[in-house]
């Protein structure tokens, strides 16, 4: 009998301990919910309802619960499925039936809108919407959907009205944040700009005064530079239609200075042909008397800009003459610095001067191909070959050539001693001014590939890099960053059909693979989508430039974006990190105690956001740098070697499947 009840004495303990484990574990399992974001709704607010979303996520984070928000504006009705941690607020307020196992809604007033909110903590309970009659309604500031695209080319001619023609309408980031667009024209050119912004805070300068009017209506701004019109106002979208204001007489003194303009238009004319007259005989005079003459950085004639690839670091003098090449240079192969899936890279010795006997040589940089790496070989030539990518923060390219009986294609390039951007973080810890100059130099360089124009604002083709990241990316002499290796570049044409987009393939290096190009899901509607995925790449290098600057208190061991990965991670494992786990990168705490790492490390999170339009340009990024106040931060000091020794270039092109 002691035996017995012994017996069941044990077992009960086993089966209540197995019991409270099941439970402990449930009570930290992360929920499905459907998450769609905003989308239209058939669903009328008036009875029981489905989301209509097919995509069920796991949370993010244990805590997070299933969201719907049902909203009606005029006879847009939208409905809004998330994950949401209801320790946090949504829109302004509390969630306070987080623990129900229905999604029952209820009516919240907003801002001209009609809003309904529920939350539950069931797998996909916000998919059921049920909806009840109000019963304690109160008002929140809820935050405004505006249109929202970059600046764009418009149609719209200023005057009466017109539409934004813009096609991305966005949530508001701050419930005090009102709708803008701005209209500009210089010359011929007219563009369009739609945002959010908060009339607390100066936009390109200016105080918005208008901000609480229900339509946008534009008023003109003078001394802008070109003519400029600007509105805001406070209801949904209420910037995707724009009412121009009839510009008023000129005035009597306007008159006058338009008399006195033309008056002067015969003297200007003298003055420029006068001008003129005496350019042209100096570069007569110079050529035929062998003086060769130094340009100055505004100049913008491509023909003979020689590109400052930074100092005695680098050889660029060839820049001129190499391109248009028919005869293999006398080159001298010295040392190997790299080698990566398609080619090998030397450090090179090439000797000044075609015909220059006893000159001295130069150093270059060789990247020799095979004779199966032709189609690559060919696209990184046709890439660098465009006058238009020269710039600053690019690899500065010499010229190409094809050795027939070694089977082997060479391109030839500036040589930087200093290596790649991935060497020399391993080696090195840098200071916030550091930072500041590799980041802010990177973002100007992925800008200008980005870019539909030149710096002297003729037109190019836009280039996406597609393999942006730390060891294709040369650190220079003064610790600018350039971009190399365009073996995987595409030139956006507009003359590339959808299918010819389709067929570039899911290509790049899978660690730094953006969501939708890990998804192969980019939009190839928009050419814009390709650009976003380099967006994405450029925040992973910004992320690891910042892990070793001194700025952030204690800096660790060099190690690669999601470090905790195999070396060479395949898609699928980056599949699970990125989609699934929705991860990126560890930022800690300690790291935005210093108020421009802080400022660095929004940008960062703003540019690999999971939806690819929500993220920032690079414009945008190479601006935020631009405008960073260094007084207001720490002074620069020089960086600290931690392995003091020369480090080679190399200019891999490995791509990690």
């Amino acid at each position: 009998m002691d035996l017995l009840v012994f017996s069941a004495f044990w077992f009960g303990a086993i089966v209540s301990g197995f019991l409270l484990q099941m439970g402990a574990s449930s009570t930290t399992r992360k929920k499905q919910c459907k998450i769609c974001g905003v989308r239209p709704t058939t669903c009328t607010g008036r009875e029981n309802c489905t989301s209509g979303c097919n995509i069920t996520s796991v949370c993010p984070h244990p805590k997070d619960v299933c969201v719907s928000v049902w909203r009606k504006n005029d006879d847009n009705v939208t409905i809004d499925t998330v994950c949401h941690n209801p320790d946090r607020e949504l829109y302004g307020l509390k969630l306070e039936q987080s623990g129900k196992s229905g999604c029952e809604m209820r009516e919240r007033e907003g801002n001209g809108s009609q809003v309904f909110i529920c939350s539950c903590s069931e797998d996909n309970c916000n998919d059921h919407i049920i909806f009840t009659p109000r019963t304690s309604p109160f008002i929140f500031k809820m935050s405004k959907l505006c249109k929202f695209c970059d600046l764009r080319e418009s149609s719209c001619l200023g005057k009466e009205s017109c539409t934004s023609e813009c096609n991305i309408t966005s949530i508001c980031e701050k419930p005090n944040e009102v709708c803008v667009s701005i209209w500009r024209r210089k010359d011929t050119n007219i563009t369009v700009e739609t945002l959010c912004h908060n009339p607390a805070n100066k936009l390109y300068g200016l105080k918005l005064g208008d901000y609480t009017n229900k339509k946008c209506e534009m008023s003109e701004r003078k001394s802008m530079g070109s003519q400029f019109f600007i509105c805001s106002c406070s209801q949904d979208e209420c910037n995707d239609h724009m009412f121009f204001t009839q510009l008023s007489p000129p005035t009597p003194e306007y008159q006058l200075t338009w008399v006195i303009l033309v008056s002067l238009v015969p003297l200007l004319v003298l003055t420029f042909l006068v001008i003129t007259s005496f350019y042209w005989y100096r570069i007569y005079h110079q050529r035929h008397t062998g003086i060769k003459r130094k340009k100055t950085p505004l100049d913008c004639d491509v023909r003979a800009i020689i590109l400052d690839d930074g100092g005695s670091d680098s050889s660029s003098t060839h820049a001129n003459n190499l391109n248009h090449n028919t005869e293999l240079l006398p080159i001298e192969l010295d040392a190997q610095v790299g080698k990566g899936r398609f080619a090998e890279v030397y450090k090179a010795k090439l000797k000044q001067g075609a015909t220059g006997a006893g000159e001295p040589y130069e150093t270059v940089a060789v990247k020799i191909f095979t004779d199966e790496e032709y189609a690559s070989w060919k696209n990184e030539k046709d890439i660098y070959s465009d006058a238009d990518l020269r710039h600053e923060n690019v690899l500065h390219f010499l010229t190409a050539e094809e050795h027939k009986l070694e089977k082997q294609y060479w391109l030839i390039t500036a040589y930087h001693p200093q290596g790649n951007l991935q060497e020399y973080l391993t080696r090195h810890i840098i200071s916030w001014n550091d930072l500041w100059v590799l980041g802010g130099s990177l973002a100007r360089g992925v800008a200008h590939l980005h870019s539909d124009h030149t710096l002297c604002r003729r037109y190019k083709v836009p280039i996406v890099h597609r393999d942006i990241k730390s060891s294709n990316i040369l650190v220079k002499g003064d610790l600018s960053c350039i971009l190399c290796d365009f073996g995987l570049g595409l030139r956006l044409d507009n003359s590339l059909s959808v299918d010819e987009l389709a067929n570039s393939g899911q290509v790049g290096t899978a660690r730094y693979m953006a969501p939708e190009v890990l998804e192969s899901r980019i939009n190839l509607e928009n050419i814009e989508s390709f650009k976003q995925t380099d967006v994405y790449s450029m925040a992973l290098v910004l992320w690891e430039i910042t892990s070793r600057c001194s700025a952030i208190g204690e800096v660790k061991d060099y190690e690669p974006p999601f470090g905790k990965l195999r070396e060479h991670p395949c898609v699928e494992s980056m599949k699970d990190s990125v989609l699934r786990e929705r991860g990126r990168p560890e930022v800690p705490d300690s790291w935005i105690n210093h108020p421009g790492v802080q400022l660095v490390c929004s940008t960062i999170d703003e540019c690999w956001d999971h939806d690819p339009e929500a993220r920032l340009t690079a414009q945008c990024v190479a601006e935020r740098f631009n405008d960073m106040d260094l007084d207001k931060l720490s002074g620069r000091s020089n960086s600290e070697e931690k392995i003091p020794e020369e480090v080679s270039v190399t200019e891999p092109d490995e791509i990690e499947k």
